[in-house]
């Protein structure tokens, strides 16, 4: 049974146990009915009880079963009745806290491709990918996502794989080279041939990591669970005691209601859910309490990079004319006038660029687009082409970074080089990190060693691992040593989502809509703000603060009304309405987790 249903079910049961007592004058019947359904519901948490014992791990669930069993045993069913609402309303109020936000994949299922248009002699048919076999023939339209890892077989396009291997420039491919599923062809058809199953395919790969990861989540003991142990040793020692002493069952019962751990059960999550009050309020979508425990206690962060420590838009950085004859305006308006019509990613930024510094246009004759390599046109009765080195007939050299070259009638006259600029918090980022004494920050990307390390060096982050596949993410963040965990990953494309399901605390900026980032994280982040990353475990370590505090209020008031009631001065309603105050108490104080400290 669900604890709503639980809480449901104990709701209705204290209605009619109240119309029952007392107006219907009906004594034996209440205490019937409160036993019973006291009894399976007793019955219900030791299984579950059992369960969590089974595996390796303990609760805070053994003081009230015992407490529900004693009092109804010498006939206390009310004081029976308040614990078990207790109980079962902190429970539902836990399940509360997790805001409903389960680590499903159904977003990520949705987004995979379930169809390919395979060819049929001359024609093509929509086919299931599951029904494809090597060998077999698909047509990848523009714009289209590669349902199926293959090698392209005719044609030649620019293929966008940033939310797969986190490169921010777009892949050129051609006749014979490989193309991964879930990538996005750009704006030409191409023929491929299938290579693999498409359960061996890229795309389904990610899927079954980020499932894999989920189904084995790190370890954690809960901060209620953590008290669990010495407070149900002292509660059964002093109730032990008072009737060894006394000889009488009663004071056992009487010491164990006012030992019920509702204050552990109560406190934390009340805290806990004010925590993700004031983190939305603030920009952060925290999914369950257990994240706020984890977060407060990071040692390490791993970054992605594109789009995280980046903006993953690709911008003009310089521009590098080959002579002093020609500006840097010139060349500009030259590659603005034959990019104007493309669709690649750098032709925007150019014209991007070109628009805000109100450069006009050239007249382009006989534009052609050779997919992959470049553009070529007439300009002014000048043959230019614009694009890969060879294509501009000059050498590769190496750049950091992305460049078009430029040529005329044949002469390389220039390059243009793009960067992915860093956002202008992430530097802030870092240094508040190492403040918050997080001692293992490192970047984990997809994209080339050299531009992963020269954006590691402005932001001062020593630890790069560079050119990685979600799998190799995965490796590196098990490989982690105990004493570098709780571990929190940042990331926001779809190769980040096995590494974000399975680390202590995934976060993800969702903001950029990587609706598969935020689907496998256990944070969002609603702005497209990193500096809310050192915000979130600052306002995790305060809320864990008030959360400690409400917690052992209780703790130390209970012990005290323990060792009343073992002296016999207390009867087990009163001490069950005592419990409800000391309930109060912890509540009210742990509401304080709602408040932006000054």
């Amino acid at each position: 049974m669900k604890n709503w249903q639980k809480l449901s079910l104990t709701i209705s049961v204290a209605v009619l146990a109240l119309l029952l007592e007392f107006g219907f004058k009906k004594p034996l019947f209440t205490q019937g009915l409160v036993t019973v359904v006291g009894a399976i519901l007793a019955l219900s948490m030791l299984i579950e009880m059992v369960k969590t014992l089974r595996s390796g791990r303990y609760g805070v669930d053994l003081l009230a079963i015992i407490a529900i069993i004693s009092t109804l045993i010498i006939g206390q069913y009310w004081a029976s009745l308040i614990i078990i609402l207790m109980l079962v309303g902190g429970e539902s109020l836990e399940d509360y806290a997790a805001n409903r936000a389960s680590r499903e994949l159904h977003k990520l299922l949705e987004n995979s491709p379930t169809i390919a248009h395979k060819q049929i002699g001359d024609h093509y048919q929509d086919t299931p990918i599951e029904d494809m076999k090597i060998g077999d023939v698909v047509l990848v339209k523009p714009s289209e996502l590669v349902p199926i890892d293959g090698d392209i077989l005719e044609g030649a396009s620019w293929f966008n794989e940033a939310s797969l291997t986190g490169e921010s420039e777009p892949v050129a491919k051609q006749k014979g080279e490989a193309v991964l599923s879930g990538s996005i062809n750009g704006e030409t058809a191409v023929l491929v041939t299938v290579t693999q199953l498409a359960s061996d395919s890229q795309y389904q790969k990610i899927v079954q990591l980020v499932k894999e990861s989920e189904a084995t989540p790190a370890e954690f003991v809960r901060l209620a669970d953590r008290y669990a142990v010495p407070f149900t040793i002292i509660a059964l020692l002093i109730a032990g005691g008072a009737w060894i002493v006394s000889g009488d069952m009663t004071r056992f019962a009487e010491v164990l209601v006012v030992a019920s751990p509702c204050p552990l059960i109560l406190a934390a999550p009340i805290a806990f859910v004010g925590g993700m009050s004031r983190s939305s309020r603030h920009g952060l979508l925290v999914k369950n309490g257990t994240t706020i425990e984890k977060l407060s206690l990071a040692k390490t962060v791993a970054f992605d990079k594109t789009g995280t420590l980046t903006t993953g838009i690709l911008q003009v950085k310089c521009i590098r004319p080959e002579s002093e004859a020609l500006s840097e305006d010139d060349l500009l308006q030259l590659a603005y006038s034959l990019e104007i019509a493309s669709n690649h990613i750098l032709a925007k930024s150019l014209v991007k660029l070109a628009e805000s510094k109100g450069i006009s246009r050239l007249a382009v004759s006989d534009l052609t687009e050779e997919t992959g390599l470049g553009l070529s046109g007439v300009i002014n009765g000048k043959a230019y082409r614009i694009g890969r080195a060879k294509f501009a007939n000059t050498k590769d050299e190496k750049i950091s970074g992305t460049a078009v070259n430029i040529s005329e009638n044949d002469v390389f006259i220039g390059r243009i080089l793009f960067e992915d600029k860093v956002r202008a918090e992430s530097k802030d980022v870092i240094e508040k990190l190492k403040g918050l004494a997080v001692s293992h920050i490192m970047m984990l990307t997809g994209d080339n060693l050299k531009t992963a390390e020269t954006v590691a060096d402005e932001l001062g982050i020593t630890e790069v691992h560079a050119q990685l596949m979600p799998s190799e993410k995965i490796d590196i963040l098990n490989a982690l040593p105990e004493a570098n965990r709780p571990m929190v990953m940042v990331g926001d494309g779809i190769n980040d989502a096995p590494a974000l399901a399975l680390s202590d605390v995934g976060i993800a900026l969702g903001a950029s809509g990587a609706t598969v980032a935020s689907e496998s994280a256990d944070v969002v982040v609603l702005r497209n703000d990193l500096s809310l990353i050192p915000e979130s475990i600052q306002i995790s370590r305060e809320t864990m603060k008030v959360a400690k505090e409400a917690v052992l209020i209780g703790i130390f008031i209970c012990i005290a009304l323990m060792l009343i009631a073992a002296t016999g001065v207390l009867p087990a309603i009163i001490g069950a309405l005592l419990q409800e105050v000391i309930d109060t108490v912890s509540i009210l104080y742990a509401l304080k987790a709602l408040k932006d400290r000054k």
